[in-house]
């Protein structure tokens, strides 16, 4: 019996030993199957962010590890421009290169004063005309034919100049087309007339919330948080870094210049195009390129031959048994007097966060340093920097004495672009803080920015309660500025807007607001008529008007065949200036109703900043788009094509289209820091909340930001590496399934236990038999 239960005891061991080893295989081949083996459907539907060779925003699908390619878009801009008014058609190309069915939401630019009336789906030879509906009624259609399966696009306003365009279920392979059309006023200063398409929207800086302390009769209360960023999810999109990754989203784009006038110069300066003449007063301009990036505004400038500048012009439509007239006249230059020029007193206020470094830095010193230097000896002035911090260089007004001038140009020319874009602050220093006007002083405010800042209503409140009797005047600086925060800022100031696109510009433009900002040639404007009527008039009250400053002005009337004339008077200096313009003198004009009906809306919204019961404020905008079929912050447009096309059960993955950083813009200093930006959420159906910016040169680092993206709780290595990425280390965005790696060596560990385990209990039973066997030989 000696002999026979240890030889019982090997065998057990050894066939212990051989199912552990046969266990540990059998579970690590099919864990190892999962990480390198791409499931069979998802092999054409899918990608791995190493399998990418180009920069592309992935989201997650239902296969860990596996994600879908978002949507890629293209953009072509037809422009004709007809007299003072533009019409504007974009279409976009939403192309879906992956093998899933998806919803791309595209965050573009338009002008500030657009006035948005068309929407067209194309799917195949079909097309679908989208329908003005309230903002909520819309989204609800939206949802629910999404949800339907059926292709439907919406059109959203989240800032006058700052638009969404969502499209979903659009199939794989498949490419859907949303065509939308425009009215913008042409601009005209200084005898230059010029329009703008603006390409990307640039990062925001968005502060933080306002938290509130209400005190119930001296107890203790509790903090209510106020956001100063309206939508602030809406206005962001993920940026790629151009550093690593090739320009995305080209624009194509063709202009049809019909000025009405014998044509002189006609230039774009930041981009290279072709112009062709057509006749004296035609021309048809395109880019050189069959496209370019979208990453930097497009500016078209065209003067008259000299002397052919027209001083006047009066057009009107007829629409629904109403009248609407565009009107525009420039006065005479400033009167020869010999009169001393009354005293400056000049507040300038220099941008120097994050989002100006880079070119916009340099054109803000040249451009500051040139307005100190042309201060005169009876004015005074102080110079107020920003970014998340600010200093008021000399603590108010000081003489502008050779000394103070040459203190603030050093002070100047030291600045550095950092930080975030804390604007308040600062401009409440620059309205508040710098002491009473002088009598008989101009008192003036220069803010040198990008405006790249999305809580606009917050200063627009600031300058119209604490402008007083100062006049504020923006300058714009780089390739894609804030132009609604810009030009609405200079218009509750009674000031104006310039913008500098680069450093050749600095010179020519900061020329022409020095010619402004002495020689106000216009002030006490007034516009009424003679014989007939107007419902109403716009702008009221009228600006201050400066050197090459034309009076532009909408007027709504009753009836299709109004007489009478157009009156404007103003003092010159201290003499009387008057104009008149026969109504039926007036050339026909096309979208004149919907240049006024915006400018409507613009009013409205700007006494909304005052207003006690902003739900009227909605209603009554509410109102004015939807005669007009106009999209605004309570209207959007929205098309739905009635045939479902994305099969029951299929998924859908939502995201939003990557933009390009502005041309210019330093990544570094504006997605990191005080200003970084967090990715917005996207999400599939049935996938995690994250998505990820490849960047194909750094795959070797996927492993980490997988962790982060892949994880459906954190593990102590996620927490480490979020912990960090809150600290605001910038961690590559790229993913691999690293957490079932994680696991599965975790599982291997266990395995090398349970086998290490095994060993030495058959270790102990060799011995055991071994010693019995030598026990029972008389060893």
């Amino acid at each position: 019996m000696l002999i026979r239960r240890p030889l019982w005891q090997a065998r057990m061991t050894a066939a212990a030993l051989l199912a552990c080893i046969f266990m540990i295989f059998g579970l690590m081949v099919p864990a190892h199957a999962e990480v390198t083996a791409p499931p069979k459907a998802a092999a054409a539907a899918l990608v791995r962010p190493n399998d990418m060779n180009s920069g592309a925003l992935l989201f997650p699908s239902r296969e860990p590890g596996y994600f879908v390619e978002a949507p890629r878009l293209g953009t072509d801009v037809s422009i004709d421009v007809s007299g003072p008014i533009a019409r504007v058609k974009v279409t976009q190309r939403f192309e879906n290169p992956s093998a899933g069915w998806v919803e791309g939401t595209y965050v573009f630019p338009l002008p500030d004063d657009s006035a948005v009336d068309s929407l067209r789906m194309q799917i195949g030879d079909r097309f679908i005309e989208g329908q003005i509906k309230p903002r909520e009624e819309a989204r609800q259609i939206y949802e629910q034919a999404k949800q339907d399966g059926k292709k439907t696009a919406l059109l959203e306003q989240q800032r006058p100049n700052i638009f969404t365009n969502q499209v979903a279920n659009i199939g794989p392979k498949e490419t859907v087309v949303v065509q939308i059309e425009y009215q913008q006023s042409v601009h005209q200063s200084g005898g230059e007339f010029s329009l703008r398409f603006p390409m990307v929207v640039a990062p925001r800086y968005n502060p933080a919330p306002i938290v509130q302390t209400v005190d119930f009769n001296g107890n203790a209360g509790f903090a209510v948080p106020r956001d100063p960023v309206e939508n602030r999810d809406k206005i962001e999109a993920p940026v790629l870094d151009p550093r690593e990754n090739a320009r995305i989203n080209p624009v194509s784009l063709t202009v049809d210049l019909k000025a009405g006038f014998p044509l002189g110069e006609v230039k774009a300066p930041f981009h290279d195009v072709t112009i062709t003449q057509d006749g004296e007063q035609n021309r048809k301009i395109a880019l050189k390129a069959d496209s370019v990036p979208a990453d930097r505004d497009f500016e078209l400038t065209w003067k008259a031959v000299a002397g052919q500048t027209p001083s006047a012009g009066l057009f009107k439509e007829v629409r629904d048994g109403k009248t609407y007239l565009l009107a525009f006249v420039t006065p005479p230059s400033a009167p020869d007097t010999a009169a001393k020029p009354a005293a400056r007193e000049v507040v300038f206020v220099i941008d120097n966060s994050g989002s100006m470094s880079g070119p916009s830095i340099e054109q803000a010193r040249q451009s500051l340093a040139l307005a100190i230097s042309r201060l005169g000896g009876n004015d005074r002035f102080n110079v107020i920097r920003f970014d998340d911090t600010m200093t008021d260089f000399f603590k108010g007004l000081v003489p502008a004495t050779g000394d103070n001038r040459e203190k603030a140009i050093a002070y100047v020319r030291g600045l550095t672009a950092d930080g975030g874009t804390e604007m308040l602050p600062a401009l409440k220093a620059a309205l508040r803080d710098q002491g009473p006007k002088a009598p008989d002083a101009l008192r003036q405010v220069v803010f040198l920015t990008d405006g790249a800042i999305g809580n606009e209503a917050q200063l627009f409140d600031e300058i119209s309660r604490n402008r007083g009797d100062a006049r504020v005047f923006t300058v714009g600086i780089g390739s894609a500025p804030n132009s609604h925060f810009m030009s609405k800022a200079a218009e509750f100031g009674r000031g104006t807007f310039t913008h500098i696109g680069s450093e050749q510009q600095v010179a020519e433009r900061m020329g022409e607001l020095f010619n402004k900002l002495e020689n106000p040639v216009m002030t006490d404007m007034a516009a009424s008529f003679e014989g007939s009527t107007a419902l109403e008039i716009t702008p009221n009250p009228m600006p201050d008007l400066y050197a090459g400053e034309p009076v532009t002005l909408t007027a709504e009337m009753a009836g299709d065949n109004p007489t009478g004339k157009l009156q404007i008077i103003g003092k010159s200096g201290n003499q009387p200036w008057r104009v008149e313009m026969d109504i039926a003198n007036a050339a026909s004009g096309k979208g004149i109703s919907k240049l006024r009906a915006r400018r409507k809306i613009d009013d409205i919204e700007a006494s909304a900043y005052q207003a006690n019961t902003p739900e009227a404020t909605d209603r009554e905008i509410e109102k004015v788009a939807m005669a007009h079929h106009l999209v605004s912050r309570m209207t959007s447009l929205v098309a739905v094509d009635v045939t479902p096309s994305r099969p029951a059960g299929e998924p859908l993955a939502s995201t939003k289209l990557p933009l390009n950083l502005p041309e210019g813009w330093d990544f570094e200093k504006v997605m990191g820091g005080a200003e970084r930006q967090v990715t917005p959420d996207t999400n599939a159906d049935t996938g995690p909340d994250q998505a990820a910016i490849v960047n194909p040169a750094e795959p070797e680092m996927a492993e980490l930001a997988a962790v982060q993206m892949m994880a459906p709780a954190p593990t102590p290595a996620a927490a480490s590496i979020l912990a960090k990425t809150a600290a605001g280390v910038t961690l590559p965005q790229t993913a691999t399934p690293a957490d079932r790696r994680i696991m599965m060596g975790l599982l291997m560990l266990g395995f090398v236990a349970m086998a290490s385990a095994c060993m030495a209990f058959w270790r102990r039973s060799i011995k055991d038999v071994l010693q019995a066997e030598g026990k029972r030989r008389g060893y």
